[in-house]
């Protein structure tokens, strides 16, 4: 007997899952929220029903809001279920599920006129984000690009806005106008320095308009940085029949997650905040030691087993840390070149922090996969791994491990795993790497050719030397070879 989930059924649904104890009628919209996806979902959304679950700050509501054509799949998903969302919480021995509501709409996608309408709404007082990395119109050193097409359209027509920074500008402008004190704009997105990121984006698309509002939108407007971390692996068919099988519960999107989840905020807010610090949130005056820490220890780590796993054929996150080569690289890697230039995190051990993410990555519930970790490659790496390796460069440290992480990066463009299977790539860069990293079989300078990629790392003799022998070792031996030879201190001539 399985129920279809909406406001409706949620008696049904308690039965198996734990619902909200909160009447969603008594929510009222105080955010609107661009990019409804999964990650949203298991975050901010969370600690949002964890408040109202408390009783406190009914009037924090999501309004959702996007401009792609798969925020229209999603609205039309969710609203067929009241925005409703179950969420299954899985720990390696144990799964949980929960229903939550903090989401009361989502408004027509791509419809410039009714976002800008929510966005100038008094009521709102935070515009929230989750448009992945790849969604700040920004280059490999992280600097907003105003020339990208998009932006430039926004900049000639900034009445009818097409991106998520044009619709932002509009928005704050329209309350300028009504003398409305402007929200805030916070990103939840994994990027170092979110909220600067952001900043840059907003200003940058108001400028190629208007460069006095500009100005009055940098001196006016406040956008935190955020750390925000909970794995969240993409739904799909296997996710949707897994909660009916288990729960009982038909929803058209759920979401599945680790247990464990951390937001870091900077408490910087210019019309006020609901109070999340009761529900986990820690408010920080600077996030800096906090980001440091998880984008190069997780998501560095993340980078760092992607592509050994693809080469050597394994699908699964769990399955490749399950793998005694891949696990003791990663070890290694971490403990030698990662954690020592990591600045220190108040009352946080380093070690301890990366116990705790090898337990995560060995999550069999999560089912995470490798693809998802290899993805976007060309965004990614200049995020999580290249700025582990400029530092140490800097201090003077090897970088031993750290250029070969960056060779097995080369070494999977090059397309085929080492027993021969295609590689299905999805980085917006995948032609350019791909005929780069064929190139750097003979030449491994060919691929560290890409300036926007790799910067000044690629200038760097040690750098060169470790990572032209780390892709000749790849090429002539093998994966699992190299990987040996690393852990034995043989790689490095």
């Amino acid at each position: 007997m399985t129920c279809k989930l909406s406001l409706a059924t949620l008696p049904e649904a308690a039965i198996t899952a734990a619902v909200p104890t909160y009447e969603r009628a008594s929510l009222k919209a105080g955010i609107v929220h661009f990019g409804v996806g999964n990650f949203h979902r298991a975050h901010q959304a969370i600690y949002l029903d964890d408040l109202f679950n408390l009783g406190q700050d009914h009037d924090w509501a999501i309004i959702g809001a996007g401009v792609l054509p798969s925020d229209a799949a999603m609205r039309e998903k969710l609203a067929a279920q009241d925005y409703l969302t179950t969420v299954v919480e899985q720990d390696n021995n144990k799964s949980a599920a929960r229903v939550t509501a903090p989401m009361i709409d989502i408004l027509p996608v791509g419809d410039a006129k009714a976002i800008i309408a929510n966005l100038a709404d008094p009521v709102i007082r935070i515009v929230s984000m989750t448009i992945t990395e790849g969604g700040y119109f920004i280059d490999a050193s992280g600097k907003f690009n105003p020339g990208h097409p998009a932006i430039t359209a926004d900049g000639q027509n900034p009445a009818e806005p097409k991106t998520v920074f044009g619709l932002i500008v509009a928005g704050l402008k329209a309350r300028k106008e009504k003398g409305i004190v402007p929200f805030t704009v916070m990103s939840c997105d994994n990027i170092p320095h979110n909220g600067v990121v952001t900043s840059n984006a907003v200003v940058g698309t108001a400028r190629l308009s208007d460069p006095a509002f500009a100005d009055w939108i940098k001196a006016n407007v406040s956008f935190p940085n955020a750390m925000v971390d909970r794995i969240t692996p993409a739904t799909g068919q296997r996710e949707i029949d897994l909660l009916k099988d288990a729960f009982g519960i038909e929803d058209n999107w759920p979401v599945y997650c680790e247990e464990f989840k951390q937001w870091v905020l900077e408490d910087k807010f210019t019309a006020g905040r609901p109070a999340l610090e009761k529900v986990g949130v820690t408010f920080v005056p600077d996030v800096t030691p906090y980001e440091h820490m998880k984008i190069r220890i997780l998501n560095g780590g993340h980078a760092a087993i992607a592509y050994p796993a693809a080469l050597m054929d394994i699908h699964f996150v769990h399955h490749s840390m399950e793998d005694p080569l891949i696990r003791a690289f990663l070890g290694k890697l971490e403990k030698e070149e990662i954690i020592p230039i990591v600045p220190p995190v108040p009352d946080t051990s380093l070690t301890d922090y990366f116990a705790l993410i090898e337990h995560r990555l060995l999550n069999p519930k999560i089912a995470d996969t490798i693809p998802r970790l290899a993805q976007d490659g060309s965004n990614r790496q200049p995020k999580f791994i290249l700025p582990s390796t400029l530092d140490n460069l800097n201090q003077g440290r090897d970088v031993v491990g750290l250029a070969l992480v960056s060779a097995l990066w080369c070494r999977y463009f090059a397309g085929k795993t080492d027993s021969g299977k295609d590689i299905a790539f999805n980085d917006a860069s995948a032609d350019r790497l791909h005929a780069a990293a064929l190139k750097a079989k003979d030449d491994p300078m060919a691929f560290l050719a890409f300036d926007d990629i790799f910067g000044e790392v690629s200038k760097s003799d040690l750098f060169r030397k470790r990572f032209a022998q780390a892709v000749k070792t790849l090429w002539e031996k093998g994966t699992r070879e190299t990987l040996q030879r690393y852990l034995d201190n043989k790689l490095a001539v």
